[in-house]
Order: C-alpha cells, then structure tokens, then sequence
C-alpha cells in the first residue's frame, strides 16, 4: 500500500495529471465505475496551493460528464443506458432511482452528486424520465461542488497538516473511504426499503412512462 501511494503521488503530480483528473471526473459521472476523489485527493496532496484549481476541474468535469450521463439515458436508454446500469450492477436501482427523482426533483440528484451514492445511476435516470435539464444542470453543480471543492479548499488552507495526517495514517484513511462508498450504496438500498418505500406503482410509472 505504501509502493503505491508513493507510485501514484508522483503520478499525480504530473504535469498532465490535471488532463487525467478532469476525464476521470467526466466518465464517472456516467459509466466508470472507479471515483475520481482519490486522485484529486493525491494531486491536492502533492501540490496544495493548486488544491481549488483541481477541485474546480473535477467539478466542471464532473458536471459535464453528468451531462453526458443524461443523454445516453434520454436519447440511448435502451441502446446504452440499460447495458451500461446492468454491467455496474445498478439495474434493479433503476426504478427506485427513477421514483425518488419524479418524487424529490433537484434534491434527489443533489444527494447522489454530493455523497457516495453512484452519480451515474442518477444521471442516466434523469435523463431516461425526461427531468428537467437546468433543474438537473443546477442539482449537479451544487452536489459537485460541495463534494470537491470542500476538499480543495481544505487543502489549500491547511494542506500541510493534512498531508501529515495522510502519511501517517494512510491505511485508516484508505478503509474509510472504502467504508464510505459501500456505504452510499446500502443507504441508497435501505431507503428504497425502509418503513416508506415507494409505491411499487409509482415505480412501475417512474420506468414506464417518459416525461
């Protein structure tokens, strides 16, 4: 573990490194599989007083390959969109995805851009419901924002002692942000199974109709 956090901290600090962080930030927003926040994480580590500028790259493109995620779902839900969920193993959250965006709006993507939750899952969806594209744009950069740049600008004011922080417990940290994505999906789960589940009628409708 410690080779390669060595190994991807000089890769991290490498001059086109910002090219990497922004298109690992546009694919997964709707299909990659693999979060761009420990690579952002490396590179605010490496170079602190760049922390906000990383961060705003990955928001830009993170919000763009949000975008991109709502089109296949809108023009290429059946061609694309479906083989892509099933291949992350995110197809039976579909309709329960599709029922809290119809349900919650804005809130609904905001929650998945800003917390571990897959952000793809709701990308493609809204799309595929036909959600309102500035409502969705303006729930995206505000899920986005919040994620990544509260890690660049804590890096850029107390990068230092957070780099120290790292190195010192770099195993700790590591579990904890795998805890952390785990965890997005089982809270994603429960709350399509708690005590207020949605009607499975709703959900029929959410998949069923467009628009």
């Amino acid at each position: 573990m410690r080779a390669l956090y060595e190994w991807t901290m000089d890769k991290a600090a490498h001059p086109y490194a910002v090219w990497w962080l922004a298109f690992f930030s546009f694919i997964e927003s709707s299909f990659f599989p693999i979060p761009p926040h420990p690579l952002l994480g490396l590179m605010c580590l490496a170079e602190p007083k760049k922390a906000i500028k990383f961060a705003a790259v990955a928001t830009v493109s993170s919000v763009l390959g949000g975008l991109f995620g709502y089109g296949i779902g809108y023009f290429l839900y059946e061609a694309v969109g479906a083989w892509l969920l099933g291949l992350l193993g995110l197809t039976e959250s579909f309709p329960i995805a599709a029922c809290y965006i119809r349900e919650q709006g804005a809130m609904a993507v905001f929650f998945a851009a800003g917390t571990p939750v897959p952000f793809k899952l709701m990308t493609i969806t809204a799309g595929f419901i036909e959600m309102n594209l500035l409502t969705f744009t303006l729930a995206a950069v505000a899920g986005r924002a919040l994620i990544f740049m509260v890690v660049g600008v804590l890096f850029q004011v107390f990068g230092a002692p957070i780099k120290r922080i790292i190195d010192k417990y770099l195993g700790w940290l590591t579990s904890l942000f795998v805890v952390l994505v785990v965890g997005g999906f089982i809270v994603f789960t429960q709350l399509a199974g708690g005590e207020e589940e949605p009607d499975n009628h709703v959900c029929a409708q959410a998949v069923d109709v467009r628009g």
